[in-house]
């Protein structure tokens, strides 16, 4: 057995090669996906799984994760469950699956109860090689059983930053996978993700407990893509910009708002302005936010207006540019939405539009995203009042007692359960109290930690937003990769950042 050593600034990453037969896997790639050769890292990731390992798997949008355990799920002699984060991605993944001829199911939210059933029966047959879930669904215990029954060869997180604390996407659900694992067996597990630093990287596989995993990055570098900003004084010119590079473009792409009332706003007035549009946001029917993604997909539109709830697995190889009305809320999230454009090969525009108060957005969206410490206190307080008066709580009635709104409530549960104070399983149970207010304290300051990361990845959006250096030595800086040398097609490289700040006039501000 060959042993590999990576590094990735602190973070080791170990490849172990055996002796593979990849005949069969080939026939399979080309019979059921039309692919003939793999691409950068699918081959260590595929052998890792393939050989009963776990794996955390780092590569861009549109560097192919879902084949690393779709190929796999065909070989493998119990289910492949796949715990996606969105449901429209998983209905997706599915309907692809059915035309390539591979057994896959879903059990989530939006099946009817004879629908449910019926996938549940599936699943407890073992008749599914790939079975799709939310994280929400993974935490149901008589789900467990019918997994059980059927049978698990291999647990995929996609999009795992989800699972990091200080991941851009944090959600509480993610944090029962571990317990699940456990549940089912602990089977091996492959993390997947298109963005992860260093520390959130570590913090993956801690949270799942793959930390001995090894850890496949195929970089960040995305040769086609022509990352560019453009500094604009007010709101008249930030348009105009967006006009010009929509029409200096022969395909179409996304332009992404950082909210739904500015989605709704610029949507009508690039109609006005005659750009056949569509958009997409959150808080349309679901019948609506099909409709204008199933016409995208089709071309039907130039663009699609869009908050974050849209791209996330759109599978659109020629999307031509995507653009960045406002400052996304991270690095991250900019370079994984941004990666939606040229997954083709071909060239593509990735472009930032911005006024410095865009910050103010997201500043405010931070003020109210996290627990605070009197959250937590009502919280803890209201387990205690429910234990003394019954060993098996209600999860409802202490969420509904200590006033919070659920979500944060769960995030609270979430790490009440992490530090064995707590446990959901049938109820909630009160394991142990807070010894000290040293030891209450501690707990705190994890949220704490996480409103002080979050203010620091917007302001390191803010610093990419205004940096002259070359845009992809960024991103590998920021991603714990090394520098290396400019990519020479990006708007620094290309010596045209100075071209593309405006000043209205004698007396508009420096930045």
């Amino acid at each position: 057995m060959v042993q590999r050593l990576h590094w990735l600034d602190g973070v080791r990453r170990l490849s172990t090669r055996k002796a593979f037969d990849w005949a069969p896997l080939r026939q399979k790639a080309r019979e059921h996906f039309g692919i003939s050769r793999l691409r950068p890292g699918q081959r260590a990731v595929i052998e890792t799984v393939m050989n009963g390992g776990s794996a955390l798997g780092l590569m861009p949008t549109g560097a192919g994760k879902s084949l690393c355990y779709q190929l796999p799920a065909l070989f493998l002699p119990h289910a492949t469950v796949v715990v996606s984060p969105l449901l429209s991605l998983m209905q997706d993944q599915q309907e692809k699956m059915e035309e390539a001829g591979v057994e896959s199911t879903k059990v989530d939210s939006t099946l009817k109860k004879s629908e449910e059933r019926r996938a549940v029966k599936r699943v407890k047959n073992g008749r599914a090689e790939l079975i799709y879930v939310t994280p929400e669904r993974l935490e149901n215990e008589e789900f467990h059983s019918a997994l059980k029954k059927g049978g698990v060869s291999l647990l995929v997180v996609d999009e795992a930053h989800c699972v990091s604390q200080w991941g851009h996407d944090f959600r509480p659900a993610f944090l029962s996978i571990r317990r699940a694992r456990e549940a089912l067996g602990n089977p091996p597990l492959l993390a997947l993700t298109a963005t992860a630093t260093p520390e959130v990287a570590a913090d993956i596989r801690s949270q799942l407990g793959i930390e001995k995993a090894p850890l496949f990055s195929t970089g960040v570098d995305r040769d086609n893509l022509q990352f560019e900003v453009h500094r604009t004084v007010n709101e008249t010119l930030k348009f105009e910009h967006l006009l010009k590079i929509i029409s200096a473009s022969d395909g179409n792409g996304i332009v992404y708002v950082s909210t739904v009332k500015l989605a709704d706003e610029l949507h009508a007035r690039l109609l006005k302005a005659g750009i056949v549009a569509g958009k997409y946001h959150g808080r349309q029917r679901m019948n609506d936010r099909e409709l204008f993604q199933h016409d995208f997909m089709d071309n039907r539109y130039k663009v699609m207006v869009a908050t974050k709830a849209f791209g996330l697995g759109i599978d659109k190889p020629d999307v031509r540019f995507v653009i960045h009305y406002t400052f996304p809320d991270s690095v991250e999230s900019y370079y994984q939405e941004a990666g939606r454009a040229g997954r083709d090969g071909s060239p593509a525009v990735a472009a930032l539009l911005y006024r410095l108060e865009d910050k103010r957005i997201h500043s405010y969206f931070l003020g109210g995203k996290y627990p605070t410490r009197a959250d937590a206190g009502e919280l803890y307080r209201a387990i205690l009042i429910a234990a003394q008066s019954n060993a098996s709580i209600n999860l409802e009635s202490v969420i509904k007692g200590s006033g919070l709104p659920r979500k944060k409530a769960l995030v609270l549960l979430a790490y009440l359960e992490k530090e064995k104070i707590i446990r959901r399983r049938k109820g909630l149970k009160l394991l142990r109290t807070f010894k000290t207010d040293e030891e209450f304290e501690t707990f705190l300051r994890h949220y704490e930690e996480r409103t002080n990361a979050d203010r620091e990845r917007i302001s390191l959006i803010m610093k990419y937003g205004q940096t002259t250096d070359c845009r992809t030595q960024f991103f590998r800086d920021y991603f714990g990769e090394p520098k290396g040398e400019r990519c020479g097609h990006c708007d620094s490289c290309r010596g045209e950042f100075l071209s593309q700040t405006h000043v209205a006039s004698a007396a508009a501000p420096r930045y």
